[in-house]
């Protein structure tokens, strides 16, 4: 540069985001990590299916008629095949806890209330989460009713229950 002029040089913007540094020998830090991958639920398929036309999938075993409220390929009872069958949407509760921690798709909505329903005519209990009802409120037998997402994610919180 002629005559002492000073020319800037280019930078990188500057942006809040950043690494949590833990431990500075060895490194420990903390970053967010994020891919998008191909998914498939298999056998599975039939029940988050259900969840889109608003019906709770669950099984019944051909050979001893136990039903899951939570599918299952094949009986754990007997080993036999099982076939697909629709749950009831309503229910009552068994047994439930509030939870105060949770994973990052739920840290917003802690504390918030998990159940176990039982369905007549279902041998097993299906894990969901009970909207609009005070922890005060909660009793194990309350009927509890299932609601889906008006937009499913097919992910199993596209359905919860509600107070019936």
């Amino acid at each position: 540069m002629a005559n002492g002029e000073n020319k800037k040089s280019p930078k990188l913007e500057e942006t809040m985001e950043g690494n949590i540094l833990y431990n500075l020998d060895p490194i420990i830090m903390k970053y967010h990590y994020e891919i998008d991958y191909i998914h498939s639920y298999a056998q599975d398929s039939p029940f988050f299916a259900g969840l889109v036309k608003g019906k709770i999938m669950g099984t019944r075993c051909d050979k001893c008629n136990y039903g899951y409220a939570t599918p299952k390929t094949h009986c754990m009872q007997c080993g036999s095949p099982t076939k697909w069958v629709e749950v009831p949407l309503e229910g009552k509760v068994h047994t439930w806890t509030t939870c105060y921690f949770g994973g990052e798709a739920f840290l917003k909505e802690t504390p918030f209330n998990l159940v176990l329903v039982e369905f007549e005519g279902f041998d097993s209990l299906f894990l969901s989460r009970l909207i609009g009802a005070e922890q005060k409120d909660i009793k194990v037998g309350m009927k509890v009713q299932a609601r889906f997402r008006r937009k499913s994610k097919f992910d199993p919180t596209d359905v919860y229950f509600v107070p019936a």
